[in-house]
């Protein structure tokens, strides 16, 4: 699958990709971007793509609904897809629409639908086995929405908070903590080393405990150090951040790496998250060594909107 020149040529509207599991409320999603002046396409088979994209450049941002159940999906595809994308000029973004088990069983349940990947089976044997195709889709998203206890009012809200940008007006940064050992994130714009300072690992009582945590972010914020870190960051982000929005950047990606992704980088996401959300930033946070684990299910939005 490769893209022509034709398609790297193009203007460089934003391109959204839209997956995640059955019932997860992918197509509300796409109907919810079309509402937000969005082209959108549902269940575009993966060969297609790069032909759409032969044609004349999409004018307005363009989201595509990627389903597992389209004939020639597979997840080397979709991942090779995305890599070839995000090689052209137009911006990629990755939205993946997560929904815990039991949820989405419970939609399955009042829909008496049968899950597609389990025609003949139980829909918890499809759900399991669609959730394990997806897993290395998820980890590899931009943004990640766990619609578990949103209404589809409350999805289309979400996604009114972090793509209704009227002109350069608003942009939408997420804040990403990571570990060096398992690489840096995709898609990420600025990057932050956090392995200078205290860690928390070499403490026994802290060791099983994360950034989050407050007795955690008190021990780093110990160091000497991490005061003038700390303030550095946000001048620099209160420097960049206007300049980027008046160059029509929508959304922003920071990541803070440090060598586990469990302590001193969850805590500087999430202080950092806290600073630019009081002056005014729409901000979400997202853990990926948090999310790897189990221990967070999902990216979380300061509810502090530009």
């Amino acid at each position: 699958m490769t893209l022509t020149d034709t398609s790297r040529s193009g203007s460089a509207a934003r391109i959204i990709l839209v997956t995640g599991p059955s019932g997860a409320g992918r197509g509300t999603a796409v109907k919810a971007l079309e509402d937000l002046d969005c082209e959108t396409i549902d269940n575009l088979p993966l060969s297609l793509v790069p032909r759409l994209l032969d044609g004349p450049a999409p004018e307005r941002r363009l989201v595509l609904g990627i389903d597992v159940r389209n004939r020639d999906f597979s997840v080397a595809a979709f991942l090779d897809l995305v890599e070839q994308l995000r090689a052209g000029a137009a911006p990629v973004e990755l939205l993946y629409l997560d929904c815990a088990p039991e949820v989405l069983m419970r939609r399955y349940s009042e829909t008496r639908r049968r899950h597609p990947m389990a025609p003949a089976e139980t829909p918890a044997q499809g759900i399991q086995r669609e959730l394990d195709l997806l897993g290395p889709i998820r980890v590899r998203a931009d943004m990640l929405i766990d619609t578990s206890d949103l209404t589809p009012h409350d999805l289309r809200a979400e996604l009114d908070r972090w793509f209704d940008v009227q002109g350069s007006s608003r942009m939408a940064l997420m804040l990403h903590s990571f570990s060096y050992k398992r690489g840096m994130p995709r898609g990420i714009d600025m990057v932050f080393d956090c392995r200078f300072l205290k860690n928390p690992y070499w403490e026994v009582a802290l060791r099983s405990r994360n950034g989050r945590d407050p007795e955690v972010a008190a021990y780093i914020a110990t160091d000497d150090r991490y005061a003038p870190f700390f303030v550095k960051v946000n001048e620099l982000a209160e420097f960049l951040l206007p300049a980027y929005r008046a160059e029509g950047k929508s959304h922003l990606s920071i990541g803070f790496g440090c060598t586990g992704g469990q302590h001193r980088s969850v805590a500087l996401a999430e202080a950092v998250a806290r600073s630019l959300g009081e002056k005014g930033w729409h901000v979400g946070v997202r853990h990926h060594e948090l999310e790897r684990r189990g221990a967070l299910g999902t990216a979380e939005v300061a509810e502090t909107p530009q």
